[in-house]
């Protein structure tokens, strides 16, 4: 599994709001765009492309764009919801499919509870957005998922991720073609589950509930 870290003052600047026990969730989500457009850029370095001959005012040339099959963009419900609008934003012509996956506050266990993917998967690259990297479950569990269905490589991006998760993917994950762009790792995990100092409850953070 490879691991980025993207280390720009700009998504420092960011995440130190969002950090912010006082940011209200409009600037919370608006926030959340931005900083996964940024992760985004790193994230879509591999994206796979294919060369095409266009006509530009003053004469023809060679350029790229995006292969088929188009990407596809798996946000995890409903955190990851918040975050699906920076990436498209970035890649819009790529498929946006959905999975539900709750961890269970008591085992820390992830368990699928609704999805809307391709059956086949084959021959595709997938984008998925996951804000917190806490114990690793419910990302492991989507890559799973994905791979299962015939997917050939993955990219996470994920805002934080604890050292604990880390490991705990990397296991999972195994000689899989994995990429994990991450915008800081933070210090632990605390006896709850929850990153530290991490940013709280990103979905209730994002949508006002908490």
């Amino acid at each position: 599994m490879r691991v980025h870290v993207a280390d720009h003052p700009l998504i420092t600047h960011k995440l130190t709001v969002l950090r912010d026990q006082r940011t209200t969730s409009p600037v919370f989500r608006q926030l959340t765009e931005e900083l996964v457009t940024l992760l985004a850029y790193e994230a879509t370095r591999g994206v796979r492309i294919e060369p095409i001959e266009i006509q530009t005012p003053v004469t023809t040339t060679m350029g790229v764009r995006i292969s088929e099959p188009r990407p596809i963009v798996v946000p995890i419900l409903r955190a990851g919801l918040g975050m699906l609008e920076g990436m498209v934003k970035l890649l819009p012509t790529a498929e946006v499919g959905f999975l539900g996956i709750v961890r269970n506050e008591e085992t820390l266990e992830p368990s699928t509870y609704a999805e809307r993917l391709p059956d086949d998967l084959s021959d595709r690259q997938c984008f998925v957005l996951d804000p917190m990297l806490a114990t690793g479950g419910s990302l492991g569990a989507a890559i799973d998922y994905l791979f299962d269905r015939g997917a050939v490589d993955v990219t996470a991006i994920c805002i934080l991720a604890a050292p604990e998760g880390l490991e705990a993917l990397k296991k999972l994950v195994g000689d899989r073609d994995v990429t994990l762009v991450l915008g800081a790792v933070d210090e632990r995990l605390n006896e709850h589950g929850y990153i530290v100092p991490g940013l709280g409850d990103a979905g209730d953070r994002l949508y006002g509930t908490a």
